[in-house]
């Protein structure tokens, strides 16, 4: 059905099948809009009030450069996510690089606009969907698009360039193009604003860009870190987790923690920010013995480099950022399965303290150990799927 079509009540089976696809896909999408909607508002007024409150705040002096610091502190305590200082610096810039989005707030945003003072100075025109943006630029994006029709991750990527015409060409780019926010990055990396800027046929160019770029899909991305802490979500309640994966992760944090050796469970889908990119570990242990963290990632595909290397790069952020004074390195355990064979790595970050590493050895499951256990536990599951198969076909047939 397309998004003019006429809802009419089913006469046919068909029919009544199409009706609940199209309703499903259109009151998703409207959800996924309204999260996003309030999301980027809430970031936009927050950095509205750290200005405001900057220039015009009767304390403001107390605080000085120390002001976005105290800030995210005291709303860590009171249990307000996704308000680290960085973010609230990103807020800021977000208010000072698009002062316009004002102009386009639906009255139910204005009862979160100051007073009359706020009422005075921009005489808050009606929302429209064709206001532009108050300055000159070769390709402007209307406030309306930019906070209906971008996730505010994309515009967090959009706020990392240095002016406004590479912040409004990408955000264009990202509308027309419907573009992911991988590809967002991708683009800027690629730098398509100064290409573009240098092509004798930017036509071309365009429909080059275009063929290649991936595009977002419609549905709300829960997986967003944006959206999953503006909604107060744990990370383990959104990762997308296969049935297999994740019985596997739970016997495999359970065998862990029974071997008696020493581990302690700490988390299960860590969150960790390597740069500006969200990261998720499967299970993070402390080991008291040898006094160090045990990172464990499951992959559920043949061993790959890629593999090896993410788990490498884990490791190296918790030496750098979490290991303590007296902490040994970290130790990243990698276990890669399919069907017909189990692989276990080590991952150790630069370690060349051959002591330790042959303390590890003995005190970490062996590869050979780990390796038996993840077999046994995949073919016991895989058989259990099988099973539940057959006695839905038996059933099914019973019913027929």
């Amino acid at each position: 059905m397309a998004d003019n079509t006429q809802i009419t009540t089913p006469s046919h089976f068909t029919e009544l099948l199409s009706t609940i696809e199209f309703v499903d896909g259109r009151l998703a999408s409207h959800a996924s809009r309204a999260v996003n909607i309030s999301l980027t508002v809430r970031n936009w007024l927050i950095g509205y009030y750290i200005v405001e409150f900057e220039q015009h705040g009767q304390d403001r002096a107390e605080y000085g450069d120390k002001l976005i610091s105290t800030l995210a502190t005291e709303l860590k305590n009171r249990g307000v996510t996704g308000m680290a200082a960085r973010e609230l610096r990103r807020y800021r810039t977000f208010y000072h690089s698009y002062p316009e989005i004002w102009g386009a707030l639906t009255p139910e945003f204005h009862k979160l606009l100051p007073d009359k003072q706020l009422q005075k100075r921009v005489a808050l025109p009606p929302v429209s969907e064709t206001t532009e943006p108050n300055r000159n630029s070769a390709n402007p994006v209307s406030p309306h698009d930019l906070i209906t029709k971008l996730s505010f991750t994309h515009i967090a990527e959009i706020l990392r360039t240095d002016t406004p015409e590479k912040r409004d060409f990408y955000a264009a780019q990202c509308i027309s193009g419907v573009w992911s926010v991988r590809e967002l990055r991708r683009q800027i990396a690629s730098l398509l604003y100064e290409r573009s800027e240098l092509s004798t046929d930017k036509q071309k160019l365009d429909q080059l860009t275009a063929t290649t770029a991936e595009t977002q899909p419609s549905a709300l991305v829960i997986r967003d870190p944006y959206i999953f802490e503006f909604l107060g979500l744990r990370p383990a309640e959104v990762m997308s987790e296969t049935d297999l994966e994740a019985q596997l992760l739970d016997k495999l944090q359970e065998f862990l923690l029974e071997l008696g050796e020493g581990f302690c469970f700490e988390s299960r889908q860590k969150r960790i920010l390597i740069g500006d990119t969200h990261n998720f570990i499967d299970l993070v242990f402390y080991h008291r013995i040898l006094k160090c963290h045990v990172l464990v990632e499951l992959k559920l595909e043949s061993f790959s480099h890629e593999s090896i290397g993410q788990l490498n790069t884990y490791v190296s952020w918790y030496d750098r950022n979490v290991r303590g004074e007296d902490d040994n390195p970290p130790v990243g355990i990698l276990l890669c399965t399919e069907r017909n064979q189990s692989l276990v790595e080590y991952a150790l970050a630069g370690m060349d303290n051959s002591l330790f590493v042959s303390r590890y050895q003995l005190q970490l499951p062996s590869k050979e150990t780990l390796q038996a256990q993840l077999e046994t536990e995949r073919q016991r599951l895989e058989g259990e799927y099988k099973e539940g198969e057959y006695k839905a076909t038996d059933h099914r047939g019973g019913q027929s």
